[in-house]
């Protein structure tokens, strides 16, 4: 699915992928390793800033609004309620902890200050950029992107260019349109089944991470396939 979408906003961004073959690389031993879950990818210096952008008031911007009114630091207008559609879209960026660590919500001066003014900014414009356009496209299909994150990096350059995945489940917050109603929480193709196990395990949140159920993660993979159809009218065999 990143790939899909790769190919569909490298008309706002360049990307990372190179679209050589594993050939040109690896011996043909090693790509029976790693053949169909391998490709070869540009080298890039990555930027200490994970771009997010929120379309919907959801998860932690939920709880953040319902404490505060605002979201990282963004007033927004009284009264809103639970995955209720936002006046337009927000950029909220967040560092890039260490391994191990979680990451934590920056505001626009903090990514100042990490990658300097003219690059913060077009971080900030290129994220909301893709969103805006990303999730007209999915609308149309079926599928709400109710926030997301992307990850950025510099070439030799020095140009912004797009890496790591772009708006698969594991980055991104899918929701039904048919299904999707303002006041709950809708049903989500994604990582929250993921989520949702763990929350009832008595775990700290720290490495290492329990193992998943065969079931859970077969749950899952169902649930990605299903979006990865809707949007991109392919699909990969479970």
């Amino acid at each position: 699915m990143a790939d899909f979408w790769f190919g569909k906003t490298q008309h706002i961004i360049p990307n990372h992928l190179t679209h050589e073959s594993l050939d040109s690389v690896l011996s043909a031993e090693e790509i029976k390793q790693v053949g169909g879950q391998a490709i070869i990818v540009k080298k890039l210096t990555p930027l200490p800033v994970e771009a997010i952008v929120r379309g919907y008031l959801i998860g932690s911007g939920w709880k953040d609004y319902q404490a505060s009114g605002k979201v990282c630091d963004i007033q927004l207008p009284d009264n809103l309620q639970l995955a209720e559609k936002l006046p337009e879209a927000l950029y909220t960026p967040s560092n890039k902890a260490a391994v191990g660590k979680h990451d934590e919500n920056i505001n626009f001066a903090q990514t100042v200050e990490l990658v300097g003014k003219e690059l913060a900014q077009q971080i900030k414009q290129t994220s909301l950029e893709i969103y805006n356009f990303a999730s007209n496209y999915a609308l149309e299909r079926g599928i709400i992107i109710a926030d997301t994150k992307f990850e950025f990096g510099l070439d030799e350059n020095g140009i912004l260019t797009l890496m790591d995945e772009v708006l698969t489940p594991d980055s991104s917050r899918f929701w039904s349109k048919d299904t999707y109603q303002i006041g709950s929480s809708p049903k989500s193709f994604d990582k929250q089944i993921i989520r949702d196990y763990l929350e009832t395990l008595d775990w700290n949140k720290t490495p290492p991470a329990p193992i998943l159920p065969d079931e859970i993660m077969q749950k899952t993979a169902v649930q990605y396939q299903q979006v990865q159809r809707m949007l991109t009218n392919t699909q990969v065999a479970i």
